[in-house]
């Protein structure tokens, strides 16, 4: 371990010099392949407090996908459905608990992970570095590596992949700071925990909230801690589905949260199953043509001249009638959001997802009406009077 590292450039090529350092002691952490930059180490450091924070609350391996300092995806390591199993391209594969975490992570929004940086919560095994290697990746952070995972990650991307190991034993100082325009910010870490104590004050009428759905919840919340705010996230069986980050009206986050719910559910349906690509097709590929297929834009994908080149047989097409008749019979959906609720439009988005258990700080002059929305469809609704920004 060392007391800094250099690194190419800021966020940008014209931002130099840039490092990352301690003032006191030495970095937690050792880089033992590639070359990360500003960005992979911001990635690499929020998506590490995460992965943590949900093993420590689930007890399950956790593994992140993070792309641009928020998550893409996130989960626990369930196992996977066979319908999942086929959607994420593992078929074949033999699977561990943390493989199956980084998969269901990686499989929340396969799009927007491309070239994403990996958080792992326990030592990455064998199985799981098989997996990595097939995708496109910018490089991962785990509190250790086998000798055969490391092996095998170190011969991706032609020997550059990045792959950091952090110390799982440390912890930072309670207070942190931040420049911004040379004024220095400082504040206590969030050092908030979310476990079930979190989910005590139901304010619906229907009060069942069962052991899935506060997992659910609580990988929601943990998510959405380290997700750039305004932020909603969208989970089911013990992953996120779904994230909404970084948008300025809480509907903005809702919309277009629930809209990767839906194509992740999607994407499980057997008419995407069923997709038949042209031989050879990588990965990337094959989601770009699932994505451009659930799109109102397939019929360009299904135009003479277009689909030889991705299909090997030409598929029908998935009319918006069908694709909403598949996504109404979802239901058992979690929602969590970083700050409440002012409208009962963003209850009305959720359940056009199959959402039936939510939780958010409350606090708006609106918290009857959106309570009334909730009982309307006899979802239960959690007000844990914890904000998540997160900036």
């Amino acid at each position: 371990m060392s007391k800094e590292i250099l690194l190419k450039y800021g966020c940008n090529p014209n931002q130099t010099p840039a490092r990352i350092f301690m003032a006191k002691g030495e970095l937690p952490l050792t880089v033992l392949n590639g070359h990360p930059g500003y960005i992979n180490f911001m990635d690499a450091l929020n998506g590490w407090q995460l992965v943590s924070e949900l093993k420590k609350a689930t007890g399950l391996p956790a593994a992140a996908s993070f792309k641009h300092v928020s998550p893409a995806g996130a989960a626990v390591g369930l196992p996977l459905s066979e319908s999942l199993t086929k959607a994420c391209f593992a078929e074949g594969m033999e699977l561990s608990p943390l493989a199956c975490a980084y998969i269901r992570a990686r499989g929340a929004d396969r799009m927007s992970s491309y070239g994403d940086f990996i958080a792992l919560s326990d030592v990455c095994d064998e199985q799981t570095a098989s997996y990595i290697k097939l995708e496109a990746s910018d490089g991962v952070i785990a509190p250790g590596y086998t000798d055969k995972a490391l092996e095998i990650l170190k011969s991706k991307r032609k020997g550059s992949y990045t792959i950091i190991q952090i110390d799982p034993a440390y912890r930072p100082a309670p207070i942190e700071h931040k420049d911004v325009f040379g004024i220095t910010f400082e504040q206590g870490r969030n050092e908030i925990t979310i476990d079930d104590s979190v989910f005590s004050n139901i304010v619906t009428q229907n009060k069942n909230l069962t052991p899935e759905a506060k997992r659910d919840l609580t990988v929601a919340l943990i998510t959405l801690k380290y997700t750039q705010s305004n932020s909603v996230c969208y989970a089911k069986d013990g992953q996120a589905i779904g994230v909404g980050a970084g948008q300025q009206s809480r509907i903005h986050c809702t919309r277009l949260a629930g809209n990767k719910a839906d194509l992740w559910h999607l994407r499980q349906s057997p008419k995407v199953l069923d997709l038949q690509f042209v031989p050879g097709i990588g990965r990337p590929d094959r989601d770009n043509a699932i994505d451009i297929y659930l799109s109102d834009e397939d019929e360009e994908v299904l135009a003479e001249g277009v689909w030889q080149n991705i299909f090997a047989v030409k598929p029908e097409r998935f009319t918006k009638e069908e694709k909403k008749a598949y996504l109404a019979g979802i239901t058992e959906v979690s929602l969590g959001s970083d700050a409440f609720f002012p409208f009962g439009d963003n209850i009305e988005r959720a359940k056009r997802s199959g959402v039936s258990y939510i939780a958010q700080p409350g606090g708006s002059i609106r918290d009857d009406h959106v309570i009334q929305t909730c009982d309307k469809y006899g979802m239960v609704m959690v007000f844990n009077g914890i904000r998540l920004f997160h900036h």
